[in-house]
């Protein structure tokens, strides 16, 4: 969503996405083209299988479901872990997507994933059935009519090489439409998750039916400096000197720099920064599900800011909002236990 932008390589790029008309909104937007319909959040979106996506319209109690599960261990180097949502009889509503240091798919299982606002600010808005988007380190906007439900993957570096065959570096800073890169498989696993009764069973198929779409795609896989340099940063919570991680590797600073943007998307310096950004996002969040206080200079301390103004001001780049008023935005989207510690997810 930020940084270099995709390669110039067929069905990369901002073209698989459906354009939306402007002046959509944050609530409710109007999208134009066959068979589109008001969009999503964010690692979130309605679930159509029996007893779910066919009985929406007649709910009489709003629906918030949000679970998380981590994969079988054979894909552990690959997907850090999934996350199933669905909203329904809500009213419409927005999400910040925030900065992470894995890389986001979204399998949507009834109405588009809306991104209305792109880290790269030149990019109209745009509606996606699947979903993939590289790191950035600027915050997007997603909005939803009221209803959206799908299935998220955290995806390593290495889950990009092994699922798409590409680079996540040439996946910076945007996002495109995942059936556009993975082809017909997406659909069809998209259309097996939409057919599974629940979440237990949706996870299931995703541990079985991966596996076969990785070994599909054999090919190599990140240098071995760059995916331990980017395991390195995830365990020390950002904060290992570029210089440390250098001389770790034998490499040169520059020439670290240079491989780890081509591979990743963004250098070192700002996976670290995103690194850290994302832990103490987590840890503020799971303080306010607990009933705490913010404690922000502490949070500041515990997660290697210089001071509570340092942890104010990467917040306000990342997040788009200072951490207090990002929470009071966010919250009802951050009660949700958060994703595994980065030790637990290697590349």
């Amino acid at each position: 969503m930020t940084g270099t932008g995709p390669a110039d390589r067929p069905g990369i790029g901002p073209a698989g996405a459906r354009p939306i008309e402007p002046g959509i909104g944050p609530a409710g937007a109007r999208r134009t083209g066959p068979g589109i319909a008001p969009a999503a959040a964010p690692a979130i979106a309605p679930a159509i299988g029996p007893g779910i996506g066919s009985v929406v319209a007649s709910l009489a109690e709003p629906v918030d479901e949000h679970v998380r599960r981590r994969p079988a261990a054979p894909l552990r180097p690959f997907v850090a872990w999934y996350s199933g949502y669905r909203t329904a009889g809500a009213p419409p509503g927005r999400h910040i997507g925030l900065p992470s240091p894995y890389l986001t798919l979204i399998l949507t299982l009834d109405d588009p994933v809306m991104v209305a606002a792109h880290p790269d600010p030149s990019r109209p808005p745009c509606a996606y059935d699947t979903l993939i988007s590289g790191l950035h380190t600027a915050p997007a906007l997603i909005t939803h009519d009221g209803r959206q439900s799908g299935v998220q993957l955290a995806l390593t570096p290495a889950g990009v090489r092994a699922l798409f065959g590409l680079p996540a570096g040439e996946l910076a800073a945007t996002e495109v439409e995942a059936a556009d890169v993975l082809g017909a498989p997406a659909l069809r696993l998209r259309d097996r998750l939409r057919a599974a009764p629940g979440w237990t069973e949706r996870f299931a198929l995703l541990d079985a039916e991966l596996p076969a779409l990785i070994a599909g795609r054999p090919g190599a896989g990140p240098a071995p400096e760059v995916g331990w340099a980017w395991r390195r940063l995830l365990a020390g919570g950002g904060a290992v000197p570029v210089g440390e991680l250098a001389a770790e590797t034998g490499w040169s600073p520059r020439h670290l720099s240079g491989r780890f943007r081509a591979e990743i998307g963004l250098t070192p310096k700002q996976v670290a920064r995103v690194v850290r950004f994302d832990r103490a996002r987590r840890l503020l969040a799971r303080r306010a599900a607990a009933g705490g206080p913010p404690e922000l200079a502490r949070l500041a301390a515990a997660c290697g800011y210089y001071d509570q103004a340092h942890l104010a001001r990467e917040f306000r780049e990342f997040a788009g909002h200072a951490p207090v008023r990002w929470l009071a935005e966010e919250f009802r989207n951050v009660q949700v236990t958060g994703p595994p510690e980065a030790a637990d997810s290697p590349v």
